[in-house]
């Protein structure tokens, strides 16, 4: 009790990082924020997880719970002041940790193993004894070849008064994969926090054929890019006549002192990467008023014809190669439905699930006929006379919404994930191994006896002992 008063303050915090329960108490902790961060989606919109809550708490509450969980840093909580404090707690109770036990375990990966007195033997865990005809001397050689082949040890020897002592160890250095796998986690958590403050995540909603040189954030802060990115083309295919998108994708072209540097497809799981930022496919949507600057474009291809592609704005008038037949272009519709009772068009979207557009055909001058052209139906195509207007698409009236992230230590987090897997491997697989064979001379031969210790797997080492003496035993049968 004396000693323990006279520890000063320095000693006091010593201790109070090195303890197992404090690591236990801030894993759990860093757990369960770990877990509402999953749940609550970062940096989101606040009607999605208002939504979210709504289902936990009621519609009445979830409000109130929002303005909650994000004044305590929830909605961004990867970089709050509170979990960057849990993370370095736990950084400085890794590292005093591992000092605090460092010590020993240096001295027994530094400790060379040597000859054991009779007493000790009979201490050890595994322990065998065997019989082989012979002197000691004449026994030494195939137990030395037994132990390199089997065990793969070199052993050293020492002459006794009855006999000869074998000792060898291997694998001493095992002792530090934990080490490893401590320093690995240092290393993921230093990646992390160099992300957190010299990183960024943002979205971009960019029209097509508009040019960005910054990213947004939740908070709707400008972050520049250092370069810039434009939308060439954005796609969406759905499977078969539903609206469910199958897949939508956009043509992004980087731009660097006034060089297009860059040209790419993106899909959600395909980004691209340029100057350390990320651009990731998340959604799409039209852009609002965006009907003056949006280009119609079609594939009209004669009856015997070939096939040319026209470009036009709304309003405008096309011709049909080589007869006498136009057509203008007079209403659309992002997604179009017919009522089944009156066949009326209606709208019933504001994405372009189904696009559509009116056009009315003319023959020297004179209406012939009008209808609608649906994108995603070819057989709305086909023209009386046989003519194919095909409607490819209405460019300019969508933006592709883009994630955008810039993480900095992610390379130095991948560097401790490699070096936790080596560490975690040396732990869990391989084993400081010691052994000792005392090689005793009697009437009848020489009695071999084991002593080995391994601190780990032990049972597959002393699987291993058992084959080296069902060598021996075989050797000797067959003569050898």
């Amino acid at each position: 009790m004396e000693k323990a008063d006279k520890k000063n303050i320095v000693d006091k915090v010593w201790d109070f990082f090195a303890s197992v329960r404090l690591a236990i108490i801030i894993f759990a902790v860093l757990s369960i924020t770990s877990i509402a961060g999953t749940i609550i989606e970062q940096n989101a919109e606040p009607e999605r997880n208002i939504k979210l809550l709504t289902k936990f708490f009621g519609p009445d509450i979830a409000p109130t719970a929002f303005r909650i969980f994000d004044s305590l840093g929830f909605m961004d909580m990867y970089h709050s002041w509170w979990f960057i404090t849990i993370l370095l707690l736990f950084a400085a109770n890794l590292i005093i940790c591992s000092i605090e036990r460092l010590p020993k375990i240096l001295k027994l990966v530094k400790e060379p193993v040597k000859p054991l007195s009779e007493e000790h033997f009979k201490g050890f865990g595994i322990k065998k004894e065997m019989v082989l005809r012979g002197k000691p001397d004449k026994v030494k050689a195939s137990v030395e070849s037994a132990v390199k082949k089997i065990l793969g040890l070199n052993p050293s020897e020492i002459k006794e008064e009855k006999g000869v002592q074998l000792y060898s160890q291997k694998g001493s250095f095992t002792r530090l994969g934990v080490y490893i796998t401590h320093f690995s986690i240092l290393i993921i958590l230093i990646g992390a926090i160099i992300g957190i403050f010299f990183g960024f995540k943002g979205f971009l909603n960019l029209p097509e054929g508009e040019v960005s040189n910054v990213a947004f954030t939740r908070n709707g802060h400008e972050r520049p890019l250092g370069f810039s990115i434009r939308c060439d083309d954005f796609s969406v295919d759905f499977y078969g006549n539903s609206d469910m998108p199958k897949e939508y994708s956009s043509v992004l072209t980087v731009i660097d002192n006034g060089q297009e540097v860059m040209r790419k497809r993106i899909e959600v799981n395909e980004p691209l990467k340029y100057k350390g930022i990320t651009f990731y496919q998340s959604s799409y949507g039209i852009v609002p008023g965006s009907g003056e600057r949006s280009v119609f474009i079609f594939r009209i291809t004669p009856a015997g014809g070939k096939t040319e592609e026209v470009r036009l704005r709304f309003g405008e008038t096309f011709s049909i190669p080589n007869t006498e037949l136009t057509g203008k272009i007079e209403d659309f519709s992002p997604a179009i439905a017919f009522d089944q009772t009156t066949g009326r068009p209606f709208t019933y979207a504001e994405q372009m699930s189904n696009p559509a557009v009116y056009i009315s055909f003319s023959e020297k001058g004179r209406p012939k006929y009008s209808g609608w052209i649906l994108k995603r139906h070819p057989g709305t195509w086909r023209l009386p006379e046989g003519h194919i207007v095909e409607f490819v698409d209405l460019w300019g009236i969508q933006y592709t919404g883009l994630q955008v992230r810039k993480d900095p230590g992610v390379w130095v987090v991948y560097l401790g994930c490699i070096m936790m897997a080596i560490g975690l491997y040396i732990a869990f697989f391989m084993s400081h191994r010691r052994l000792w064979i005392r090689l005793i001379e009697e009437k009848n031969g020489t009695r071999v006896i084991i002593g080995a210790t391994a601190n780990k797997n032990r049972q597959a080492y002393e699987r291993k002992i058992e084959r080296m003496m069902d060598y021996l035993t075989k050797a000797q049968e067959g003569g050898h």
